[in-house]
């Protein structure tokens, strides 16, 4: 069993404590509340996550740090009455009830009012009282308070709740013009009629809905967004900076890198999972890099197993008897197009000049889709080396058979309390690959490192199939978290001078807390680079204004080239169309006036394998800030879909070939 006294004491210690938040009796309170009371059941297991979870009427509990920082904030005393705006799951008034005196919340959705008032009488606390109302006018009839703690971002700081602020008390508030960022504001009221504000960092919350508040959650106004939106000024500034491209194989990328420095990682993205210059301007920037920097690795969104056999083929390793070809599973043209198959080709031809198969590029996959294939590759490496851990390996995952046509059932199953989950076998057996890691290696260290990967993906697949019935930012996480730990372990494994080119998604490796995934309490790769590399982790983001893309309208569904609608007025694409020029670099920490002229949030698209013109608003596009979350974009205004590779893909090529049907 899962001891969550012991995940809530490593909670506060290393969420909230390490990053800075010194009131004892917070951190205190924050180890007495037990979160997962305060969640649906089934979400227990991931109670002391570092992110928000999905609660009730699709809202979600606030991640654990944010809920202390905002109750510190307002510097609470055992003698305090405090008001807090957003009830939500309850959490955050429980923990807040601990260090004052009686709490007063008050929450919009009739739903969540019940459950929380249910809450608090279950765990004991008598000193919470709950309304169903209108946040933004408060709760005047038990005025005033020595704190308010606002869970919701308003357009500005309402005159109710000032009102309503004991001379002497502190008030903490996200406030902004664009209900998706603001700044968090602590008010304090120094005198009837003389209140302070101090700005405390930049945050992204729920809009605050009511009469002082949002009209409608998510909607901005024309007047909102009066200054806000891409103008032809901004263009024109973007023109004057940008390095021009004529065409990719002769622009000279001296320039970029420059800039890359001396970084140990280059994240390439890309804004779609379809479009040929995305595919073909990465190759080339990763063919210089190789070249002229020694970087010593190509780490993609792939699955392990299937960029395992790209990676013997372009190392010239062994071949190896396989079942399907590679890339086999849905989106096929996603790594089975031209574009890879020639930058496959030129690392094997590269490779070949080089006589130390340690020194030769390698192509790994990051991502976790294949369960059962790593299940595979597992029991095979065991066959070879330790008969009778591959027997005990077996018997392990022999749990997750049921499922091999659809893991996501699993999931759903395990989910449901029919069926066991297969958690404890899939941890032991990797536990028990790694104990053994210095005795497997030193047979032939390549393979263990396959191994104990495809070992690490079955352990993590398992959890992220549960994962994803609980909610898109549990699932998102865990997988992003996976790659990022893999591409660790890449480097470790080739040592302190190795260096990795990784191509992802935009949204994968431009920094998620620049955008409004962070509001979500999403992180991804670029991010969690970002933090632990710091300069050294240059980020790289791309887009395009029209076009055709390959994509499929829905998940599992067969490939189309289809039109890409022209951007939206009010996003940085439309932006970067106005400066008129049909491809560019442009820096985005060079020059400060540059800086400023991007920095207010605007949309941005996102295509994944799949689109939906008809709802691309909704479907695609989001909030970002481009310069805080990329070091470099690079753009082409018209673009076209990636060639993808048909059915006589490898005829004459040798038995190790990838792609071969």
């Amino acid at each position: 069993m899962t001891d969550l006294g012991a995940l809530r004491e490593s909670m506060v210690r290393h969420q909230i404590a390490a990053r800075g938040v010194t009131d004892a009796r917070v951190l205190d309170a924050m180890r007495l509340v037990p979160r997962e009371a305060f969640m649906p059941a089934e979400l227990e297991e991931f109670a002391y996550e570092d992110t928000p979870l999905p609660i009730e009427e699709g809202q979600t509990i606030s991640q654990p740090y944010i809920v202390a920082l905002m109750i510190a904030a307002v510097a609470p005393r055992p003698g305090d009455r405090a008001l807090e705006i957003g009830t939500g799951s309850g959490y955050a008034a429980a923990v807040l009830s601990r260090v004052v005196d009686h709490v007063y919340t008050v929450e919009r959705h009739a739903a969540l009012v019940e459950l929380a008032c249910r809450r608090f009488q279950a765990q004991g606390y008598r000193n919470i009282d709950v309304l169903h109302g209108d946040g933004s006018l408060g709760w005047p009839e038990h005025a005033p308070y020595d704190a308010i703690v606002v869970t919701a971002g308003g357009p500005h700081v309402p005159r109710q709740l000032r009102d309503q602020l004991a001379v002497g008390g502190r008030m903490v508030i996200p406030v902004g013009t664009d209900p998706r960022e603001q700044r968090l504001v602590r008010v304090s009221r120094v005198a009837r009629d003389r209140f302070d504000e101090e700005e405390l960092a930049a945050v992204r919350f729920v809009p605050l809905v009511g009469a002082e508040g949002w009209r409608e959650p998510g909607i901005l106004t024309g007047a909102d967004r009066a200054g806000g939106g891409p103008g032809r000024a901004t263009a024109a500034l973007i023109r004057e900076v940008a390095e021009p491209i004529a065409d990719i194989e002769g622009v000279d990328l001296d320039p970029l890198l420059d800039r890359i420095g001396a970084s140990r990682l280059v994240l390439l993205g890309e804004a779609s999972h379809g479009t040929s210059e995305f595919y073909r301007m990465r190759a080339r920037i990763t063919r210089e890099l190789v070249d002229r920097r020694g970087f010593s690795m190509v780490a993609v969104e792939a699955d392990w197993p299937d960029a395992a056999r790209v990676n013997r083929y372009v190392r010239h390793g062994p071949g190896r008897p396989e079942g399907n070809p590679a890339f086999e599973r849905f989106p096929t043209w996603m790594w089975r197009n031209a574009e890879v198959h020639e930058l496959v080709e030129w690392l094997r031809w590269r490779n070949g000049a080089v006589r130390d198969p340690a020194r030769r590029v390698g192509f790994y996959g990051l991502d976790l889709y294949s369960l059962f294939t790593s299940i595979a590759a597992v029991l095979r490496y065991l066959d070879d080396v330790d008969p009778d851990a591959a027997a005990l390996a077996r018997r392990r995952y022999a749990c997750l058979t049921p499922w091999e046509r659809d893991p996501a059932v699993y999931g759903r199953a395990a989910l449901s309390g029919r069926y066991r989950t297969c958690e404890e076998p899939v941890t032991h057996m990797l536990r028990d690959m790694m104990a053994r890691r210095l005795d497997y290696a030193a047979r032939d260290g390549e393979r263990f490192l396959d191994a104990a990967q495809n070992a690490r993906l079955v352990a993590d697949a398992e959890r992220y199939y549960r994962a994803m019935y609980y909610g898109h930012v549990a699932s998102w996480n865990l997988r992003d978290r996976h790659m990022f730990e893999t591409l660790e372990a890449l480097l470790a494994f080739h040592g302190p001078d190795a260096r990795a080119v990784v191509w992802a998604h935009n949204s994968h490796v431009g920094n998620a807390g620049a955008t409004e995934m962070g509001t979500r309490g999403e992180f991804n790769i670029g991010q969690l680079c970002r933090e632990r590399y710091g300069s050294h982790a240059f980020l790289v983001g791309f887009g395009t204004d029209r076009g055709t893309v390959a994509a499929a309208r829905d998940w599992g569904g067969p490939m189309q080239v289809m039109d890409v609608r022209p951007s939206h007025p009010e996003s940085y694409e439309r932006l970067f169309h106005q400066a008129a020029m049909p491809a560019l670099l442009l820096p985005l920490h060079g020059r400060a006036e540059l800086r400023e002229e991007l920095a207010p949030p605007r949309l941005e698209r996102a295509i994944g394998v799949v689109y939906r013109p008809d709802t691309e608003l909704q479907s695609h596009y989001f909030q970002a800030v481009l310069p805080a979350q990329f070091d470099e974009y690079l753009w082409f205004d018209r673009t076209s879909a990636v060639r993808a590779l048909g059915a006589d893909a490898g005829q004459g090529m040798p038995d190790t070939y990838p792609f071969g049907l």
